[in-house]
C-alpha cells in the first residue's frame, strides 16, 4: 500500500451505526499502519473509532413513505453532500450499510464514479421490492449478508456473496452479561429508536403495562431508550400517559437510557417494536411479543407489495412464529396483554418459545466471534482487487 487509501462506511440507522463501529474497528487493526484513512455516515458509536465523521446520521432513521417525504430535502441535501465529495475525491472502497432507500441511489452513483462498494446487511429483497437485487448485483463488487438464508436469494446473479455470520451475537458473549440473573416479576417495554414508532407504540405498551399490573401486581417494568434523544420522547409520553389519572396515574415505569442489552438479560420477558431489538432479544434468551403501527397509508401500500409470513425476523429466520406478532389495529391493550401472559414464567408458550430461540440464535452462530473480522477481511480483500 503506497499511498493512504480511503473507504467509507455508510450507514442511516441505530443498528448500523452499531455494526459500522465494530466494522471501522476491525479495519484500522487489519490494516495496522496509518496508510488506512474511514470516513462514515453514522452515529455517535462509528464517530468513537477515530473515523472521520462526514455526515452524522444520529436522527436520519425513518420508516414510512410520509415520513420520509418529510425529511426529503434532508436526505438530497446529505446525498450531494456525499457524491460531490465522491466525484473530487473518490474512496477506494465504500461499504453501504444496509439503509436501501439512500444507499441503493448512492451505490449507483459511486458505481458510475468506479468506486468499488461492499453492501454489508442486505436490504429485505425477499420480502419486498424483490428487482432490487438486480440492481445490486449491477452496482457492488461484493454482498456480505448476516442472515444464512439470504446467500440463496441471490444465487441467480451475478453477485459475490458471502454469509458472516451476525455481529450481535460476538457483542452479546463479548458483553460479560451472560452472568446476570433474570427477574422473574420484570417486563421490558422496547419501543423503538426512531421517534414515529416511539410515538405510535409507547402507549400502547404502558396501556398494556396497566393491565399486566391490574393480573399481577407483582409485576414491575422498565423501557429501554438508545439515546438521551429517544429517553426524553420516552419521559414526555410517559407523563403525559400518567395525567390520565386512575389506574395510569399510578403506572410506575422506569425508564433506562443505553443499558438495553442489561436489560435484556435482567427482564423475564419483552414487549418489543418490530427490528433489530427483536433479534437482541431472542440472542439474549428473552421471550418476547412483537408490535408494530404504521402509517395507514404506508401499511396499505405495503400490504400490495409484501409476501412473507412473518415481519419479525426472529420468525423469518426460524420459518416459524417463534414470537407472536401483531400490527396496526391489534396493538392494544387487551390484545397485547394476552398475549405476554402467555411468555411469563409458567406461561403456555414460555418453554415453545424459550425452544425457538434457541433454534434461532444456532443459526446466527455459524460466525460466531469472527463476524466483524470475516466483513473486515471481505472489504480489505475488494480494497485490493475490486471488481
Amino acid at each position: 500500500m503506497g499511498t493512504k487509501r480511503e473507504i467509507w462506511i455508510i450507514s442511516g440507522e441505530e443498528s448500523g451505526d452499531i455494526y459500522g463501529a465494530r466494522l471501522a474497528e476491525e479495519l484500522f487493526s487489519k490494516a495496522g499502519d496509518s496508510k488506512l484513512s474511514i470516513s462514515v455516515m453514522g452515529g455517535k458509536r462509528m464517530a468513537g473509532t477515530g473515523a472521520e465523521v462526514m455526515v452524522d446520521a444520529t436522527e436520519l432513521g425513518v420508516v414510512g413513505l410520509l415520513e420520509v417525504f418529510k425529511m426529503l430535502g434532508v436526505f438530497v441535501r446529505v446525498f450531494r453532500r456525499l457524491t460531490r465529495r465522491a466525484a473530487s475525491n473518490p474512496p477506494a472502497a465504500a461499504v453501504l450499510i444496509d439503509y436501501p432507500g439512500f444507499n441503493l441511489r448512492l451505490a449507483k452513483r459511486l458505481w458510475k464514479l468506479n468506486v468499488p462498494v461492499v453492501w454489508y446487511i442486505s436490504p429485505q429483497v425477499w420480502a419486498w421490492k424483490k428487482g432490487r437485487a438486480a440492481k445490486l448485483a449491477t452496482y457492488c463488487a461484493k454482498m456480505l449478508v448476516i442472515f444464512p438464508f439470504e446467500v440463496k436469494v441471490y444465487k441467480e446473479y451475478d453477485l459475490d456473496v458471502e454469509f458472516v455470520g451476525h455481529p450481535l451475537v460476538d457483542i452479546a458473549r463479548e458483553s460479560g452479561l451472560e452472568s446476570v440473573e433474570r427477574d422473574d416479576n420484570l417486563v421490558l417495554l422496547l419501543p423503538g429508536s426512531r421517534s414515529n414508532e416511539v410515538n405510535r407504540l409507547f402507549i400502547p405498551m404502558l396501556e398494556t403495562a396497566v393491565e399486566l399490573k391490574k393480573r399481577h401486581p407483582e409485576l414491575r417494568f422498565v423501557a429501554a431508550a438508545p439515546r438521551e434523544s429517544v429517553l426524553r420522547r420516552l419521559e414526555g409520553i410517559l407523563e403525559r400517559f400518567k395525567k390520565r389519572g386512575g389506574p395510569a396515574g399510578d403506572m410506575e415505569v422506569e425508564l433506562r437510557c443505553g443499558e438495553t442489552p442489561r436489560a435484556m438479560r435482567e427482564a423475564t420477558a419483552a414487549l418489543a417494536a418490530s427490528g433489530t431489538a427483536t433479534v437482541e432479544c431472542a440472542i439474549a434468551g428473552l421471550p418476547a411479543t412483537v408490535v408494530y403501527k404504521l402509517n395507514p397509508i404506508t401499511y396499505m401500500l405495503a400490504r400490495m407489495v409484501v409476501d412473507i409470513p412473518f415481519f419479525t425476523m426472529v420468525n423469518i429466520i426460524a420459518d416459524d412464529a417463534v414470537y407472536e406478532e401483531f400490527l396496526q389495529g391489534d396493538v392494544n391493550a387487551e390484545t397485547l396483554s394476552a398475549s405476554m401472559e402467555k411468555i411469563l414464567p409458567g406461561g403456555e408458550r414460555r418453554q415453545v418459545v424459550e425452544q425457538g430461540i434457541k433454534r434461532v440464535v444456532d443459526a446466527l452462530s455459524a460466525e460466531a466471534g469472527q463476524s466483524s473480522a470475516k466483513a473486515a477481511e471481505a472489504v480489505l480483500k475488494v480494497l485490493d482487487n475490486p471488481r
